[in-house]
C-alpha cells in the first residue's frame, strides 16, 4: 500500500489541528513533533480561520416580558369597535333588549359549536341585529386539582368561534352582557345587516 503525498493546503490544515489538539489525561503521546509532516521550503504560518466564540455571546440580553392573553372579557374590551359608538354605549348599559337568545348551559364543546353556528346564521338570515349567547360562568375550580384549568370552557370558546368563518361574516361585535342579561356568563352578539 503506497502512501499518498499531502497537498500543501492539507499539510497546513493538519498542522493547525495537531497544534490545537490536547492530549487526553493519562495517555502517552503516540507521535513526536518531528513526525508531523512539514511543508518543504516555506515556513509554516498558522492562521486563525475561525474566530473564537462562546455559546450565546452574540445574543442580546432580554428583559422578562410576557404577553399573556388575559381573560376573555379583557380581550373583548380591547377589540376594536366596529359598530356605532352610541348604540354600543346603550348596549353596554343594558338598554337594548336582545331579539333572540341561545342557552349553551350543559352542552359539550361538540354540541355547543354546531348549535351556536345554526343559531347565529339563522338569526342573521331572519334580519335580527342583537342576540344573546348564554354560556354560563363555568363550574367552580377544584381546590385540589393537580392541573390548573381555566374556568368556563364555553365562555372562553364562544367568542373565538364567533370570530372565525363562517360566523365572522355575520357578526359585527361581541361584548360581555349587562348584569340584567346574564353579566359575565353571557355575550351580546351584534349582527351585521343582511345584504
Amino acid at each position: 500500500m503506497s502512501r499518498r503525498r499531502l497537498r500543501p493546503e492539507e499539510l497546513d490544515l493538519w498542522q493547525q489541528v495537531a497544534r490545537s489538539a490536547e492530549r487526553l489525561p493519562g495517555r502517552k503521546t503516540q507521535f513526536r513533533e518531528e513526525d508531523i509532516p512539514q511543508r518543504p521550503g516555506k515556513p509554516v504560518v498558522v492562521r486563525e480561520t475561525i474566530p473564537s466564540f462562546a455559546l450565546g455571546s452574540a445574543t442580546l440580553p432580554r428583559t422578562e416580558t410576557h404577553d399573556f392573553s388575559g381573560t376573555t372579557a379583557e380581550r373583548l374590551k380591547k377589540a376594536p369597535l366596529r359598530m356605532d359608538a352610541k348604540v354600543h354605549g346603550r348596549l353596554k348599559r343594558g338598554k337594548l333588549a336582545p331579539e333572540a337568545r341561545i342557552d349553551l348551559h350543559g352542552m359539550t364543546l361538540d354540541q355547543a359549536h354546531p348549535a351556536l353556528m345554526r343559531f347565529i346564521l339563522s338569526a342573521h338570515a331572519k334580519g335580527l341585529r342583537l342576540v344573546l349567547v348564554i354560556t354560563g360562568k363555568g363550574s367552580r375550580e377544584e381546590p385540589y386539582d393537580p392541573a390548573p384549568r381555566r374556568r368556563g370552557v364555553l365562555k372562553t370558546q364562544a367568542p373565538r368561534w364567533l370570530a372565525l368563518p363562517p360566523l365572522s361574516q355575520a357578526v359585527l361585535q361581541v361584548s360581555e352582557a349587562h348584569q340584567r342579561h346574564g353579566g359575565s356568563g353571557a355575550y351580546y352578539v351584534y349582527l351585521t345587516r343582511r345584504g
